[in-house]
């Protein structure tokens, strides 16, 4: 029964998706979000409270990261800073709490651009992160984190990780299709070229087909 009790727990958990809102008390570490009467306690980095502080009510996308004692709900204002926790609790000595701490104490496209270009120095700044850490976080994650995206191509040229866009979108798109990544980059530039910024999304991964 126990062992039935835990698997539902982290189906359920999976199943948390996102949570919408209002947002009754937000302070630099967490927030709680009343859904229809029920009130979730929600941990946030720092670059989330950034982004909903001034809000009243929203959408956070979540995860519920569950242990032997305990079982506590992560918040995130965009999906890709939420990928991005995952991708950093995912290497070994790299909990919830540092990989808060992580996203708190640098721009999630800052922690990116690091790890691509295996500046583990710049890592071990952060409260939590030794060396070991830092140079397991590179090796770990450097292949991985330079495929998303908004990958290191990207992030070198300064772009904003935190923010989707009709071109970073159709740029994946393309990827999903199994066209290279510089091609795709290539093509999808090509195509704001010849017809402009304001091509839908649609419209702009035909033409850019056509290109690569």
């Amino acid at each position: 029964m126990a062992i039935f009790r835990l698997v539902c727990v982290i189906f359920t958990g999976y199943m948390i998706a996102f949570l919408q809102g209002n947002f009754v008390q937000v302070t630099p570490a967490k927030l709680i979000v009343d859904v229809g009467g029920v009130g979730y306690e929600v941990n946030i980095s720092l670059h989330t409270y950034e982004s909903i502080s001034k809000k009243e009510k929203g959408l956070l996308h979540t995860y519920l990261h569950i242990t032997e004692n305990s079982q506590v709900l992560f918040g995130f204002h965009e999906q890709q800073e939420k990928e991005l926790f995952l991708h950093l609790i995912s290497v070994s000595g790299v909990g919830a709490g540092t990989a808060r701490m992580m996203l708190s104490g640098m721009m999630p496209e800052e922690i990116i651009r690091a790890i691509v270009n295996g500046e583990a120095v710049k890592l071990e700044q952060i409260k939590g992160i030794g060396k070991k850490s830092a140079e397991r976080l590179v090796l770990e994650l450097r292949d991985k984190l330079s495929k998303i995206s908004m990958g290191a191509g990207s992030l070198a040229a300064g772009s904003t990780f935190s923010k989707s866009s009709p071109h970073q979108d159709a740029i994946q798109a393309l990827i999903s299709l199994g066209i290279q990544k510089a091609i795709a980059e290539k093509a999808i530039d090509k195509a704001i070229k010849l017809e402009g910024a304001e091509l839908s999304l649609e419209a702009l991964i035909k033409l850019a087909l056509k290109n690569c």
